[in-house]
């Protein structure tokens, strides 16, 4: 039962390593690659502070994987606080 567990374990651990060899991801692939949860990265998206895909004919949201190494190395702040008030500038800049 144990080793069960173990080649399941090893099989999820190579499935996600694959997943990294993408050069597109979705927000599913983005999230395991990045540790970021898909609720930030949904953020990100809202507040376009991630470079992504912009075909309008496709709903769902698609990531270039060498723009977002690039994003990454740069340093970008992610913080809750700095994504809160981002938004909360949108919101208000909306209303006017």
């Amino acid at each position: 039962m144990e080793e069960n567990k173990r080649i399941e374990d090893l099989l999820i651990d190579i499935k996600g390593l694959l997943g990294t060899t993408k050069k597109v991801m979705n927000v599913e692939d983005l999230a395991q690659y990045t540790g970021l949860s898909k609720s930030k990265i949904y953020k990100l998206t809202h507040l376009r502070l991630i470079p992504m895909g912009n075909n309008p004919n496709i709903r769902q949201k698609f990531f270039d994987k060498e723009k977002i190494d690039a994003w990454l190395l740069g340093e970008p702040d992610l913080s809750d606080v700095f994504l809160e008030d981002q938004f909360n500038k949108g919101l208000i800049k909306n209303r006017k």
